[in-house]
C-alpha cells in the first residue's frame, strides 16, 4: 500500500486536494478532522486539555477560541497542547492505516498540516505538497472568519516556509492557477501511482 503524505501551508488548498483524492477513490485521513473529533463532545482529548488549560472546556467539549487564546504566542503552552493531542491523532492515524490494509487498498492519503515539521515524512512513501504564491495564500486565509494578520503570522511562524516544503516534495501540486489545473495534476499523480509496479 502506498502511503501519500499530503501537506502544505495554511490556505494552500489542502482541503480541495483531499476532496479530489477522495473523489478518485483514494481514502484520506484528515488530521484536522481527527483533532476536531478528539476535542468534541466525549472526545478523548477533552479531559486532558481541560486539566492542562483551565477554562478551555465548556459543555463537555473544548472551546477552541478559549484554547487558542491560552496558547497563542506562548510556545511552552503550545508544546504542552501538542504533547496531549499529537499522540491521540497518531493513534487515529494508525487505526485508519490498519483498516485500509485490511481492505487491500492500493494507496491512501494522510492529510497532515504539520507533516514535515513533526518528522512525519518518515511515515509515508511519497510527500505531496500543495503550493500557491504568497499573495494567493494570504488573500485566501484573510478571507476566513475571525482571521487576523496577527493570527496568520502566528500560524505561519509554526509552519515550514513553502519553498523549503517544496524541496522535500516527491510531487508539488500548484493550486494558485485554478482548481481545474490542480485537480488535473492530482489525477495524473494518482494514475501514475496506480500504474506503478506493486
Amino acid at each position: 500500500m502506498i502511503v501519500i503524505g499530503l501537506t502544505g501551508g495554511i490556505g494552500m488548498g489542502k482541503s480541495t486536494a483531499s476532496a479530489t483524492f477522495r473523489r478518485l477513490g483514494v481514502p484520506v485521513f484528515d488530521a484536522d478532522a481527527a483533532v476536531h473529533r478528539l476535542q468534541g463532545r466525549r472526545g478523548r482529548a477533552v479531559a486532558p486539555i481541560g486539566a492542562a488549560f483551565p477554562g478551555s472546556v465548556r459543555d463537555g467539549q473544548v472551546d477552541r477560541e478559549a484554547l487558542r487564546a491560552a496558547v497563542l504566542g506562548q510556545p511552552d503552552a503550545l508544546t504542552r497542547l501538542e504533547r496531549i493531542v499529537h499522540p491521540l491523532v497518531r493513534d487515529e492515524e494508525r487505526r485508519f492505516l490498519a483498516t485500509a490494509r485490511r481492505a487491500a487498498r492500493r494507496m491512501v492519503v494522510l492529510d497532515v498540516p504539520l507533516l514535515l515539521e513533526t518528522g512525519g515524512q518518515k511515515r509515508v512513501d511519497r510527500v505531496v505538497i500543495v503550493s500557491a504564491p504568497d499573495a494567493v495564500q494570504r488573500a485566501r486565509v484573510l478571507r476566513r472568519r475571525g482571521m487576523t494578520e496577527e493570527r496568520l503570522a502566528a500560524i505561519r511562524a509554526r509552519q515550514m516556509p513553502d519553498a523549503e516544503k517544496r524541496r522535500h516534495a516527491d510531487a508539488v501540486i500548484p493550486t494558485g492557477l485554478s482548481r481545474f489545473f490542480a485537480q488535473a495534476a492530482i489525477r495524473r499523480l494518482v494514475r501514475r501511482l496506480r500504474d506503478a509496479p506493486a
